[in-house]
């Protein structure tokens, strides 16, 4: 730790660099956090690795060693300077600087396969956590062609996203991220592995992303619509929250599709699996 530690530290001192909170930034500066993302990675010379947020580049420089191209989404322009400065001779490195929200993704990576070695997409990153979710669901719900999300996330919110849908910690997420990935806990990160230290304990977290959804459903958007619903009232049975927010058209309309399900009244939102929300979507 040490060794990056100090690197960070003469970074920032010769850029005259201060953590941005605005922006959410934290530098890693934790080796062994970094070694395991790398190697939960499993990143190939034919890959193409997509860095959101990578700061001042502690990460990227690991990860231009390994992959094939690596290209770094970046919001701050100070730490662009940065990342131009430090790995100007690698061939394989590309910086991006704009808003991960606003970057077409899916052409990007389909001009890397045409015009590159490339054979498998990659994400990894360091995620500011006032903007965690918007970000997942963007990298899930546009079907982008990549094998693997690798982020680090509030451990709290970890905990809801790799939830099995029914279980413990289970939201409204939980469902969206099991839709469309494996979701599985690497490793926890303490505060003290950053600077400055944030107020909460980290997690570093990967997706596999599915082939195929894991249920099939012809509107996944009232799907996803209905499972949003049944979360706003979390402390209201599942029955009480979708007549409130008029999915079922009355309790009794509600009481009988439960019915039909072996579902008791009762029952509440996060006690329900996946493939029961599809068939409530169905039925109605």
């Amino acid at each position: 730790m040490e060794a990056i530690l100090q690197e960070t530290k003469f970074i920032m001192n010769k850029y005259h660099i201060k953590a941005n909170r605005n922006l959410g930034q934290n530098f890693l500066v934790n080796e062994k956090t970094i070694e395991k993302i790398i190697e939960s990675s499993n990143i190939q010379k034919t890959d193409l690795v997509i860095e959101i947020g990578p700061g001042l580049g502690t990460l990227t420089k690991q990860l231009l060693e390994k992959a094939g191209k690596v290209i770094c989404i970046e919001l701050d322009a100070k730490m662009i300077t940065i990342l131009k400065d430090r790995f100007k001779l690698y061939s394989n490195f590309e910086i991006i600087h704009q808003d991960v929200l606003k970057v077409d993704l899916q052409t990007l990576i389909k001009r890397e396969k045409e015009q590159a070695k490339i054979e498998k997409v990659k994400i990894v990153a360091n995620l500011p956590y006032y903007i965690t979710t918007p970000i997942i669901m963007k990298l899930l719900e546009e079907r982008l062609d990549l094998e693997t999300i690798t982020v680090m996330v509030q451990k709290e919110v970890a905990d809801r996203l790799t939830a099995i849908p029914g279980e413990k910690n289970t939201g409204a997420i939980t469902y969206s991220v099991f839709y469309y990935a494996e979701a599985t806990q690497i490793i926890e990160v303490e505060k003290e592995s950053f600077i400055p230290e944030p107020e909460v304990t980290s997690m570093v977290i990967q997706f596999n992303i599915r082939k195929q959804p894991k249920v099939k459903i012809k509107d996944e958007k009232a799907m996803f619509n209905i499972i949003k619903n049944a979360f706003t009232q979390r402390r209201k049975t599942l029955l009480n929250a979708l007549t409130n927010t008029h999915i079922f058209q009355n309790k009794e309309q509600g009481i009988q599709i439960l019915k039909q399900l072996g579902l008791k009244e009762n029952v509440r939102a996060e006690e329900l699996t996946l493939e029961q929300f599809a068939k409530i979507t169905e039925k109605l």
